[in-house]
């Protein structure tokens, strides 16, 4: 695992995971949401965004978390992932988490609660075009997370 892109829904744990694995494999992280939205909470453009990701996804080692939903292009980083990790937590955790760390938008939600219908399925297409060859890991539960963690771990020592 040198190049890995985690997805999932709002809430699921996009973040955490990714510095628990920065933690456990040393390779750097980088959170995408600080790098799409603006001060002001605007979107970067698409084709800026494409640019920036196939910036971030040259570099020979990384780990790049986030799922911008209806604003990303997987594409870019998918390209090159090794490793793609999908948290596909219940929506019911996920709301819980999101209600704990603050406020959100309604576009927030409406996307937060359909990502399982809609853009599941998506992400799942994507992975299937532009990453054939990557290992995906589908992890469900907060328990399924840190066996998974436990083995990279194991598998690093």
């Amino acid at each position: 695992m040198q190049r890995i892109v985690v997805l999932g829904r709002g809430g699921a744990g996009k973040s955490t995971l990714a510095e628990r694995l920065e933690r456990t494999t040393a390779l750097p992280r980088t959170e995408l949401d600080a790098v799409f939205w603006s001060a002001e909470l605007e979107p970067t453009p698409c084709d800026d965004w494409r640019r920036t990701q196939a910036d971030l996804a040259t570099r020979e080692r990384w780990i790049l978390d986030g799922d911008l939903g209806p604003h990303d292009d997987l594409a870019p980083r998918l390209r090159r992932a090794d490793t793609v990790i999908v948290l596909d937590l219940p929506a019911w955790r996920c709301a819980w988490r999101v209600i704990r760390r603050g406020r959100e938008t309604r576009d927030f939600w409406s996307w937060m609660l359909r990502w399982r219908r809609r853009d599941r399925p998506m992400i799942l297409r994507a992975i299937d075009r532009h990453a054939p060859t990557a290992t995906l890991v589908v992890l469900s539960s907060p328990a399924e997370i840190d066996r998974w963690i436990e083995q990279v771990s194991a598998a690093g020592d």
